[in-house]
């Protein structure tokens, strides 16, 4: 008997390994599969700009990074005790107004030098919901816990929103044609819009990505939120607040993308790199024993046995 609704998911092309450069931007949802890229070893930089939920926030971002626009001091503001900005979220906040600006510019120009020569571009746009500023009606990334009076709330229609995703891919083939760039909406829910009014936003974004992902080649889409919704179709792969998958959620959709997009050499390496981090997160009782030591020079053996063949990934062993 069958108790779930399999999600069908196609191999794709070209394959993620451990030669790959990943670069990741979106909702929170892209930080759990940032998180398992960075236990497995591969290159990727995840969310330089913190959580993005809106496609616009993802647009605005990517295009600052790939045409050097630097932000102007005349876009930071303070606001309990911080300095903050509008296009990014508050993980990046400071309370040092000229130390923020180096840092979000510092990044522009690191984000830009990575999408050159990445290999795979995963974006993950949780909400068609958005914030505007009531003075300027520009759009925001983060409200920065600023009065709910400072924003008038929206949403996005389906042509602005598809506006906003090819625009994502005209930019990135601007400095790089060859990567393979995947579409994903976050299967976190939205729930404080209202249950009706996630599914809308929800919606939107699914119709948007897939009208437009069908003239682009060299693009894809993976269905995170269906498989959450289908195939995990019960509360128990949720965490507490019943809105964000939990661990075992985000292991069953991480193990599906992997068997979409990652290569089989990269799967075995999974388990070896697995086996790894597992000894170097071990605690022993006894620092100074026989038993410890021989631990060490096992684990130390696996560590040598993967870097012959990829000698640039790198483990710290905590002697």
């Amino acid at each position: 008997m069958k108790f779930t609704t399999p999600v069908s998911i196609e191999p794709q092309e070209p394959k993620i390994d451990h030669h790959s450069k990943i670069f990741l931007a979106g909702s929170c949802f892209v930080e759990n599969i940032g998180n398992k890229f960075n236990y497995f070893k591969f290159d990727n930089k995840c969310n330089p700009f913190g959580i993005l939920y809106h496609p616009f926030s993802i647009r605005d971002l990517i295009t600052r990074a790939i045409s050097g626009s630097q932000f102007s001091a005349e876009e930071v503001f303070f606001h309990n005790e911080r300095w903050h900005c509008y296009a990014v979220h508050s993980s990046l906040s400071d309370p040092d107004r000229d130390r923020l600006l180096s840092r979000l510019n510092e990044e522009l120009a690191l984000t830009g030098k990575y999408l050159k020569t990445a290999t795979h571009i995963i974006l993950t746009p949780g909400t068609s919901w958005i914030y505007r500023r009531v003075d300027n009606n520009d759009p925001v990334a983060n409200c920065h816990k600023l009065l709910q009076s400072n924003f008038n709330k929206e949403i996005s229609g389906i042509s602005d929103i598809e506006e906003a995703v090819n625009a994502m891919i005209v930019k990135i083939r601007e400095i790089n044609i060859s990567a393979n760039i995947i579409f994903t909406v976050s299967p976190v829910r939205h729930i404080k819009d209202g249950l009706v009014e996630n599914q809308l936003s929800k919606s939107s974004l699914f119709v948007a990505v897939h009208h437009v992902l069908a003239y682009h080649k060299l693009t894809s889409y993976f269905p995170s939120y269906e498989i959450m919704m289908d195939e995990l179709r019960d509360y128990r792969f949720y965490a507490e607040d019943m809105l964000h998958p939990s661990p075992t959620g985000v292991n069953f959709i991480w193990d599906k993308f992997a068997g979409s997009w990652l290569s089989a050499e990269a799967g075995i390496m999974l388990k070896k790199i697995d086996i790894i981090q597992k000894g170097l997160s071990h605690r022993p009782f006894h620092k100074d024993s026989r038993a410890h030591k021989k631990f060490l020079d096992d684990l130390q053996g696996k560590i040598s046995n993967v870097k012959v063949s990829y000698p640039h990934l790198h483990f710290k062993l905590n002697t």
